[in-house]
């Protein structure tokens, strides 16, 4: 086994803790990967406050990029040396859903517990939040969340292709199939919203539309392709959103933010017949309450969205093409980088809304 660093949540709303762990050695089909680039992504701050199902301890961080260190028997596809993203949604190939070409929803992340991957100092197992568990220095993985890249892009930009990017790109292009000239609202423009809104930029949108409570995050949507950045403070947002758009509302309506109330301005501010995607979820066990009549006679498509309906063979690479090009930039989103040392830090910055995507690049 490999002695390695990571960060452990041991309990709920109680500081990580850095840890030497021993890494399990990779049966077949498992890879190890040596972590370069891995970002706090804002659901580890929810499943720190027990509000996303995990089990402590548990190592967080659901994508990473990094270089193959070591491969079980009868993984193809990677080999030692690779640069490689480590996803937070794997395509494992032989469930009904992979099968039928939605990999998003595969069984091996959604129906299978999260694998037990380190033995602490006092031989306590460790799980692996989404089957990654990137905080840390290694990552032990099954080579269907692990995905060869041909990029000399720098890894705290690349790092985010296994979730947000992924995510944001797959939910204008895969989901809402945004068309040139149609209207969009993106709600919440945290990490997620912002590749919302690159992507719809990239799709041809006629009206952007942004809406967030932070006035930082408003600005930089404008320079990334909003048209508009509304804040809601400033009165009904639906309204704001309906004076935009000819009193209609708009043709497709992103939500990435999370809160029911979220969920309900996006469906109430897309028009009649219109497309809503929505991706957040606070707390696993949330419900929404919607209009009866929004829903059944409006005739809107209301879309859930995980992982954007990636099929990830497909679309890292043309995510990353669309980076390569600066068409979307990764640069504004790295708002800061840290040593795994300063997770609590990270933690922090991404509760308190300092961070877009705060990404680990120092590990010892």
């Amino acid at each position: 086994m490999l002695e390695i660093k990571s960060a452990i949540l041991e309990k709920f709303g109680v500081p990580f803790e850095i840890h030497d762990v021993s890494l399990k050695d990779p049966v077949a089909g498992e890879v190890i990967v040596r972590t370069t680039a891995a970002p706090f992504c804002s659901t580890d701050w929810l499943g720190w406050k027990a509000m996303r199902n995990k089990q402590p301890p548990v190592i967080l961080g659901h994508t990473a990029v990094g270089i193959v260190e070591h491969t079980g028997t009868g993984v193809t596809g990677v080999e030692t040396g690779d640069r490689v993203v480590v996803a937070g949604t794997p395509q494992c190939g032989e469930c009904f859903y992979c099968e039928i070409d939605r990999p998003d929803q595969c069984a091996a992340l959604l129906e299978m517990p999260e694998p037990l991957v380190a033995v602490k100092q006092d031989g306590t197992e460790v799980r692996a939040a989404g089957r990654v568990g990137a905080y840390a220095e290694y990552i032990l993985a099954n080579q269907n969340q692990i995905w060869k890249l041909e990029s000399d892009l720098p890894a705290s930009q690349l790092s985010l292709l296994g979730c947000g990017i992924t995510t944001g790109h797959g939910a204008v292009f895969n989901v809402a199939q945004v068309q040139p000239g149609q209207s969009v609202a993106v709600v919440g423009l945290g990490h997620l919203g912002q590749w919302m809104i690159q992507s719809a930029r990239v799709a041809g949108a006629g009206t952007i539309i942004g809406l967030d409570l932070v006035p930082g995050r408003r600005a930089l949507a404008l320079q990334l392709g909003a048209t508009h950045a509304l804040d809601p403070a400033d009165g009904d947002p639906v309204e704001q959103v309906k004076a935009l758009t000819g009193g209609r509302g708009v043709d497709v309506a992103l939500e990435a933010a999370g809160p029911e109330q979220a969920v309900q301005q996006a469906v109430m501010m897309s028009r009649r017949a219109g497309t809503v995607v929505l991706t957040g979820v606070q707390q696993f066990q949330a419900e929404v309450s919607l209009p009866q009549l929004a829903l059944a006679i409006q005739g809107r498509k209301i879309i859930g969205c995980q992982n954007g309906q990636s099929v990830l063979g497909r679309d890292i690479p043309r995510c990353v093409e669309l980076m390569e090009s600066e068409r979307y930039l990764a640069a504004p989103i790295v708002t800061a980088e840290y040593a795994l040392s300063e997770v609590n830090e990270a933690m922090y910055a991404s509760g308190e809304l300092r961070d877009l995507s705060g990404v680990f690049t120092s590990f010892r």
